[in-house]
C-alpha cells in the first residue's frame, strides 16, 4: 500500500502481540501497519476488509483486559505516530488531537492556556488519547470532572469498509441525530478506528488543599469517603489504598494505619476545612497540605500502586464499580475472598464514584493461573453485579470478561448490542473476539 510503513520484523510482531493485562492471544499478528494520517487508516482498512483480514488497532498498549493483544493473522494497526495536537482553541474550551497523543501532552498543552484536560487514569504518562476512548478511561479526577465520554464532543472515525465518517460537533451543545460519538466511546476498536477527536477542555482547578487520612483498616477508609458524600462535599479525587497497597508501595506509607484515603479538593478554604473534619472522624492520621511538592509526592505514590504490585508477581487487575454507598461492603467481602481463596488481592479504588481495583497477585508471569486466583476473580465479579453494580468500570470487556459480559447485560441486551456491531463492521475484522 502507498505511503503506509509496514513492518514483518519477527522481535516486533512479538512485543505487539500483546498488552499490558498480560493475556497471551495465540499465534503471532502477520504485520504492524504505523499509519500517520487518516487517509493511511483507510487504506489498511479497505485492503483488510477486502481480504478478510482482522484489524486490532493499538497505542501504547496499555490496555489491563486484552482489548489491544493481537493473535494469528491480525494486522497490527499501530495509531502512536498520528500523535499531533491540531490545535487548542481557548475560547472554545476544545482541543482537536489525533489518537496517538500522550494524554498527559495534552494535559500540559492545555495547562498552557489555563485549561485542563480532565480524564486522568493511572497510566496518563503514558497511555493514549485513542486508547482512553476506546475504554471509557477514568481516573482519579473523573469523580468531579467526568470520565472520557464526558470530555468528547466528536470524532473522526474510519469504518470498517474505509469510509471516514465524523460525529458530534466541536459545541457544548448538540442533539441533531443519534449520539453515534458515545456509542464509538468505550467500544474497545470494534465498530471503527478513531482517527481524530475534539475534546473539551475545562478551567484549569486551583486545588485547595490535599488530605491524607490513615485508618485502621480499609472498610473505615471508604466508609469516610461515604461520608464526605453525604456531607455533600465533592472532591476532585478521592483515592483509597488498602494494606497490601501500601506494603507493595512502600511500608512506609503504612506505618499510620491499614488504609490510606488521599482527597484533594478545589473549592477553596472552607470547602478544605470540611473536608478534614469529615475525614478525621475514625482516622488514626490525618495531614492536610497546599504545598505542591507534598501534593506530588502523595499522588506519585498513588501513581505507583500498579507498578509496585506487578513487582509481587503477575497481577489480574480486576476493575468493578459498586454504588458508593455500598463502596464499604464491598471492600470487606473483598477482603473475604482474599482470605478465603488464599490469594493475595491489592484494592485501590477511586472511592468518590465507588470504582474499585482489587489487584489479584496470581503467580509469577509465564506460569500457570492458580484456580484459586480465578475462583476469587469471579467472586469478586459476581460480588459487583450483587451490589448492584459492573464487572467494568474503566477498563474495558476486552476478552477477559466476556463471560460475564451476557451476566450483566443479558441475553436480549446482548443479542442488540451484536447487531449493531454487524451494521458497523459486517464481516468482523475490528478487533474480533473483544468486547461483545
Amino acid at each position: 500500500m502507498s505511503g503506509v510503513q509496514w513492518s514483518t520484523d519477527a522481535a516486533l510482531l512479538a512485543e505487539r502481540r500483546f498488552d499490558r493485562s498480560g493475556w497471551e492471544p495465540a499465534g503471532t499478528p502477520a504485520a504492524v501497519a504505523f499509519p500517520r494520517t487518516a487517509a493511511q487508516v483507510q487504506e489498511v482498512l479497505r485492503e483488510a476488509q477486502a481480504s478478510r483480514t482482522p484489524v486490532v488497532a493499538r497505542g501504547a498498549g496499555t490496555a489491563l483486559t486484552g482489548a489491544s493483544a493481537a493473535g494469528a493473522g491480525a494486522i497490527v494497526l499501530d495509531l502512536s505516530r498520528m500523535n499531533r495536537i491540531v490545535e487548542i482553541r481557548p475560547a472554545d474550551g476544545v482541543a482537536v488531537v489525533q489518537p496517538g497523543v500522550i494524554t498527559a501532552e495534552l494535559d500540559r498543552a492545555a495547562a498552557g492556556y489555563g485549561l485542563s484536560y480532565a480524564p486522568d487514569p493511572a497510566s496518563v504518562a503514558i497511555s493514549t488519547i485513542g486508547g482512553n476512548i476506546a475504554t471509557n478511561a477514568g481516573g482519579l479526577r473523573c469523580a468531579k470532572y467526568g470520565v472520557t465520554r464526558d470530555a468528547v464532543l466528536g470524532l473522526d472515525v474510519v469504518l470498517a469498509g474505509g469510509d471516514l465518517i465524523s460525529t458530534g460537533r466541536a459545541t457544548l451543545k448538540g442533539v441533531a441525530g443519534y449520539d453515534l460519538t458515545a456509542l464509538f466511546v468505550g467500544s474497545e476498536g470494534t465498530l471503527g478506528i478513531v482517527v481524530g477527536a475534539t475534546l473539551r477542555l475545562r478551567p484549569l482547578p486551583d486545588p485547595s488543599a490535599t488530605i491524607a487520612a490513615s485508618y485502621p483498616d480499609v472498610a473505615a477508609a471508604a466508609a469516610a469517603s461515604v461520608a464526605l458524600a453525604e456531607a455533600r462535599i465533592r472532591p476532585v479525587l478521592a483515592e483509597l489504598l488498602d494494606e497490601a497497597t501500601l506494603n507493595a508501595i512502600d511500608p512506609a506509607l503504612r506505618a499510620a494505619g491499614a488504609a490510606l484515603l488521599i482527597v484533594q479538593t478545589d473549592g477553596g478554604p472552607d470547602e478544605a476545612a470540611h473536608a478534614a473534619e469529615v475525614l478525621a472522624k475514625g482516622s488514626t492520621t490525618l495531614r492536610s497540605t497546599t504545598d505542591p511538592a507534598e501534593t506530588a509526592a502523595l499522588l506519585a505514590a498513588r501513581r505507583q500502586a500498579l507498578p509496585a504490585i506487578e513487582r509481587l508477581g503477575r497481577p489480574l487487575i480486576e476493575d468493578i464499580a459498586v454504588p458508593r454507598s455500598r463502596l464499604a461492603e464491598a471492600v470487606r467481602e473483598i477482603e473475604a475472598v482474599a482470605q478465603r481463596h488464599q490469594v493475595p488481592i491489592c484494592t485501590l479504588a477511586h472511592a468518590g464514584d465507588g470504582n474499585l481495583h482489587p489487584i489479584i497477585v496470581a503467580g509469577r508471569p509465564g506460569e500457570p493461573i492458580p484456580e484459586a486466583a480465578h475462583r476469587a476473580a469471579d467472586e469478586i465479579f459476581a460480588l459487583a453485579l450483587r451490589l448492584g453494580g459492573t464487572v467494568t468500570g474503566e477498563h474495558g470487556v476486552g476478552v477477559l470478561k466476556r463471560a460475564w459480559l451476557e451476566r450483566e447485560l443479558g441475553p436480549a441486551s446482548l443479542s442488540l448490542h451484536r447487531q449493531i456491531k454487524a451494521v458497523f463492521d459486517p464481516y468482523g475484522i475490528l478487533n474480533p473476539g473483544k468486547g461483545i
